[in-house]
């Protein structure tokens, strides 16, 4: 699998949502750098395991819709709108936010990423 489908893989899956499965696309040293709307977050595996249990909480459907992704080395840069369905109203599908994000690739796994976002 290239790392392009690889990230794809990650995106499409209930990861964002689930720390079982994001766990297993998590590179054991991995660090996020998050610039949103509330400034600079810097995550580490902990705290992105820690993440994907709080929006499993708040959230009973995620799913990403990603309008651009390129792939250079061991870089995939992907560009998504990320939808919920809240547990009040799993009826309706709701916008969370638009991201930008790089992913540095080691060892097959989701090692550094840079991110940019935007709340709908």
């Amino acid at each position: 699998m290239s790392i392009k489908e690889f990230v794809q893989k990650f995106y499409k899956s209930d990861a964002l949502i689930d720390s079982e499965i994001m766990k297993t696309y998590l590179h054991t040293d991995v660090k996020l750098d998050w610039h949103s709307t509330k400034g600079l977050i810097e995550m580490d595996h902990n705290s992105m395991l820690d993440m994907a249990n709080e929006l499993s909480r708040a959230y009973v459907r995620s799913k990403v819709r990603i309008s651009h992704i390129i792939a250079e080395d061991d870089l995939v840069s992907i560009r998504y709108s990320h939808f919920v369905k809240t547990i009040e109203n799993p009826r309706e599908e709701m916008l969370l936010a638009h991201f930008a994000t790089i992913w540095q690739i080691k060892d097959d796994k989701l090692y550094r990423g840079y991110q940019m976002s935007q709340f709908s």
